[in-house]
């Protein structure tokens, strides 16, 4: 008995996931690998079996038994090298066999890390998977031990490991948050048609109820919204449409552009195009931000979807009737059925041919190609138009732009001249100041020096004074 031996087998099969049979092959395996290289007999019939109730050792070489315990250090260390590669292959295969029956699923994780973009999760204490950049939500940003919620894309076998392909763009993650979330879904009491998504922008959901009883919309909105704000929530505040599925196109392609109203849709099944036409108010609603509620009604219904305003849509119709009554037998009648058969203009008309017109409407087939040439002759002509029109426009823009440099530069050239001229007035400006402020000087100087003379006139007048005061007191004296 050897309980030993068999714990540690027991402890490894439920650690890895690995059945315990393959450990025991394993073990197996890889004493015969050591026993062989032991002996260095090649060509020798070598057998090492482990009793799978008691886990006692016996082996054989060439029939006759051998104490495998007695083989020494060198045997050891291969027998366990061979055993660590057979049981780090039996866990990927194990790993692998896991995640592929759980492809499309949703699965929680734990941030690890990143690496050049890549997000690193951790999904169980043996198993990491990788979240590419491509595949992460635009302007999410995801903090290490943070749990997260992913898609399991892909799951592929590389040389030394289970590669793991997480996802948080594909459509189904929100198809799997809605099965969480709603349980009429789960159920299948509620189905989801059809799905368009720009991931972490806005997502169409299109949503049926197989139970009359139950609102298909209603019930994935919840109570107060509960049940879509948290999907929202996950999906880190991007817009979620829910709308209902209806078998008519024209209803569908209706409720898919909502919340904008439509007016009329015009069906052209041969080119698989819906010309939509909504009021003018109504139009930056329809298209949405950047084109995006058109584009993802577009994926959502199947149909290439033009918006048209109901000006646009007459006009449109007004061409090709005016186009089509130059056609010898083309009557109202004939405009009439290609109206209802969804063409609306010359394009439509040049781009289905005359076959349709045949086989749909029963033109006869000589009428059909006059109206399909004179579409295409029409269309050539409005091009040429329109070319004309924007290389005419181009050149007016040009003049413009080229008027306005002019102006422009009339405009600096005019400022530069005031500023010269500024600048001349100011340098006159400064001489007539330099000039005055010599003129004071000089005034100044010719005052000082008035004011010596007259100190000096003075003080000779003081000095006769003073000597003919002299003068007289000595005539006295005498």
């Amino acid at each position: 008995m050897n309980p030993e031996l068999m714990r540690i087998i027991d402890n490894i099969a439920r650690d890895k996931n690995i059945d315990r049979e393959s450990i025991f092959i394993d073990l197996e395996e890889a004493m015969v690998s050591a026993v062989r290289k032991h002996f260095g007999e090649m060509d020798a019939e070598i057998m090492v079996r482990i009793d799978r109730n008691t886990g006692e050792l016996s082996a054989f070489k060439d029939d006759e038994q051998i104490n495998i315990r007695k083989l020494g250090r060198i045997p050891a260390q291969t027998a366990k090298q061979v055993m660590i590669q057979k049981i780090r292959a039996d866990e990927r295969d194990s790993i692998y066999a896991e995640f592929i029956q759980r492809k499309g699923e949703i699965i929680s994780g734990i941030v690890v890390r990143y690496e050049s973009g890549t997000l690193i999760v951790n999904l169980n204490h043996r198993t990491e998977a990788f979240l590419p950049k491509v595949e992460q939500i635009m302007g999410q940003t995801h903090r290490p031990s943070e749990r997260i919620r992913c898609l399991i894309l892909d799951v592929k076998e590389a040389a030394s490991q289970v590669k793991i392909i997480l996802s948080r763009t594909h459509p189904d993650f929100i198809r799997r948050l809605f099965e969480l979330e709603v349980p009429e879904i789960a159920e299948n009491i509620i189905e989801i048609r059809a799905m368009a998504r720009e991931a972490g922008y806005r997502t169409k959901v299109a949503v049926v109820s197989l139970d009359d009883k139950v609102d298909p919309v209603g019930a994935c909105v919840g109570v107060r919204g509960s049940r879509i704000k948290n999907i929202v929530d996950e999906l880190g505040g991007e817009k979620i449409d829910i709308v209902r599925w209806n078998e008519s196109s024209q209803v569908l392609i209706t409720n898919s552009l909502m919340p904008a109203q439509v007016s009329e849709i015009a069906l052209c099944f041969e080119l698989g195009r819906a010309t939509v036409v909504v009021d003018e108010e109504q139009l930056s609603l329809a298209i949405g931000k950047h084109g995006q509620n058109v584009r993802l009604g577009a994926r959502l219904t199947g149909w290439d979807i033009d918006i048209l305003t109901p000006e646009e849509y007459n006009q449109g119709v007004e061409q090709l009737a005016n186009c089509l009554k130059t056609v010898e037998g083309a009557d109202d009648t004939v405009i009439d059925k290609l109206i209802a058969l969804g063409i609306i203009n010359i394009l439509d008309l040049a781009d289905v041919g005359a076959e349709p017109l045949v086989n749909e409407l029963g033109i006869d087939v000589e009428l059909a190609e006059k109206l399909v040439a004179a579409a295409n002759e029409e269309a050539k002509r409005a091009a040429a138009e329109a070319k004309e029109e924007q290389v005419l426009k181009a050149e007016a823009e040009k003049t413009e732009s080229l008027e306005a440099e002019a102006e422009k530069t009339e405009s600096l050239e005019a400022e530069s001249e005031k500023t010269e001229s500024s600048e001349v007035e100011t340098e006159k400006t400064e001489s007539l100041e330099a000039e005055s402020e010599k003129t004071e000087s000089s005034e100044v100087e010719a005052e000082k020096t008035e004011s010596l003379e007259a100190d000096s006139e003075e003080e000779r007048l003081q000095a006769e004074d003073v000597a003919q005061e002299q003068t007289d007191s000595a005539d006295e004296t005498q």
